[in-house]
């Protein structure tokens, strides 16, 4: 087993200051692969203390000097991205191919990004005689999750490194060797001491030191509503920027002119994706209630298709989902949907046929689900697809915005104007319009319970920026 019991602070790998560590459990086997040190409040004052006295000097950086950065970390990143790969289906049972060519990859795409927004960012503008800037905001605190460890990592990292933040790092104590293989890429490629910190560790005692420090001036978190709550009410005394990316219970709303196989296949895709263990996913599909039987059949045709496996495996379509308390959720939830009356199409409890180890989870579709339902309303981060049917055009977008989240959803139909008239009714953060897929250049995040700020490109580079009005600077040689 892999001992990583050390955490990279003010340029260097230290020894925490507790002895307190957690074995990393690898999903698919339910044995432990690797093991990490759990840090401290201390651990996590020590690396506010580097980055606060980076911050000045880092500050200041020119749009050369943080690009050249980004470029390095860039290459570096190439070089190891395989690496990520193997870590990240190791740690949280992703496929090799999704780990590869979409969990690596979105960590790319992302930094890749941010390089073309800091290009050309104007930080600096007029008003009258008033000089109006953007500057780095100052040490950011950065909290991330198990299911997409290094999309939210770079998304987080890499708009701070391009604004001139200094930064500490939590990524989750679930999946944690992703990001200590980027931290040695970060080292690679040359960030200055300080920079760039991290500590590991749990919510309660590392998460909470970093949101509650006085030190720190804005969070950006990823995860959970609950947890996404006890992160802003920690920073609350200090008012600090609070950046809140958190749950979702999408809709997908196919409408009667839609090419039905075409759209539920995508659907139904979309949901199982990455074992449903995606804030975005489109786990609502609502559906005419008079094509709901043919939704249906669909819907368990893709789902009794999808290879339930070993990630290791080229025929595997899902993993395993992260973990026992994630597996025991799933199966509640499920069990939930059948007590309160929703038709089980496929799937259920329990886990595939032949896996008797390991967090695997059924595909499952429920059909007749009404939107009073838990497995309607509750956030369940497992391959569980919801068929929810309509009757009118107007029936479908109040149930579409009948929820406490609001961070992504979806319209199909075969009218193009029609599909833009209902995206504009829909209360979410993002809409996916017949198919279309997510843009990194387009700001990612949501509206009510599902967060506050954005994610991606210009949007979410200026998320680690504040804005200074510099009155009479452009005639200051003038008498008042």
């Amino acid at each position: 087993m892999n001992e990583h019991l050390s955490f990279y602070i003010d340029g260097k790998w230290v020894t925490p200051e507790g002895r307190q560590t957690l074995d990393v459990i690898n999903p698919a086997t339910e044995e432990p692969f690797a093991r990490i040190a759990l840090g401290t409040k201390s651990d996590a004052d020590n690396a506010v203390a580097a980055a606060k006295r980076a911050f000045p000097s880092y500050s200041r950086a020119t749009r050369q000097e943080r690009l050249d950065l980004l470029n390095a970390v860039i290459e570096v990143y190439r070089k190891r991205h395989d690496d990520l790969a193997e870590a990240i289906s190791q740690e949280m049972g992703a496929p090799m191919t999704l780990a590869k060519q979409a969990q690596a990859a979105a960590g790319l795409g992302h930094l890749t990004r941010v390089v073309e927004v800091l290009k050309t960012y104007e930080f600096e503008g007029a008003i009258n005689n008033t000089l109006v800037v953007r500057e780095p905001i100052g040490v950011v605190g950065l909290i991330t999750p198990w299911n997409w460890p290094l999309n939210q990592i770079a998304c987080k990292v890499g708009p701070a490194l391009a604004a001139g933040c200094t930064m500490v790092l939590k990524p989750s104590e679930i999946s944690p060797i992703s990001a200590l293989v980027f931290t040695e890429i970060m080292h690679e490629a040359g960030v200055p001491a300080g920079v760039y910190n991290l500590v590991n560790g749990d919510g309660p005692t590392v998460g909470e030191a970093i949101s509650r420090h006085p030190d720190i001036d804005m969070v950006s978190f990823t995860g959970s509503t609950r947890a996404g709550i006890l992160v802003a009410k920690a920073a609350a005394d200090t008012v600090k920027r609070v950046h809140q990316e958190l749950g979702g219970k999408s809709p997908n709303i196919i409408l009667d002119d839609a090419d039905l196989e075409a759209a539920i296949t995508h659907g139904a895709r979309g949901c199982f994706n990455n074992s449903g263990q995606s804030c975005n996913a489109p786990t609502r599909l609502l559906v005419p209630r008079n094509r709901q039987e043919e939704v249906a059949a669909i819907a368990r045709r893709i789902a009794e298709a999808t290879v339930v496996g070993d990630p290791r495996s080229a025929d595997t379509t899902i993993g395993p989902v992260v973990s026992e308390v994630q597996f025991n959720r799933i199966q509640d939830l499920i069990t939930a949907g059948i007590k309160e009356g929703a038709t089980l199409v496929t799937g259920g409890l329990g886990r595939p046929e032949g896996l008797n180890r390991g967090f695997y989870v059924r595909p499952t579709v429920f059909a007749d689900v009404t939107n009073d339902m838990r497995i309607a309303r509750e956030e369940i981060f497992g391959p569980v697809l919801s068929i929810l049917p309509y009757g009118s055009e107007e029936e479908a977008i109040a149930i579409a915005n009948d929820t406490v989240y609001g961070l992504s959803s979806y319209v199909t139909s075969g009218d193009p104007e029609r599909a833009r008239r209902i995206a504009r009714q829909i209360r979410a953060g993002m809409v996916h319009i017949n198919g279309s897929r997510g843009d990194n250049a387009a700001p990612f995040g949501g509206y009510k319970q599902s967060g506050n700020g954005r994610e991606w490109g210009r949007y979410g580079f200026e998320d680690y920026l504040e804005v200074k009005s510099m009155f009479g600077y452009l005639n200051a040689g003038k008498a008042a």
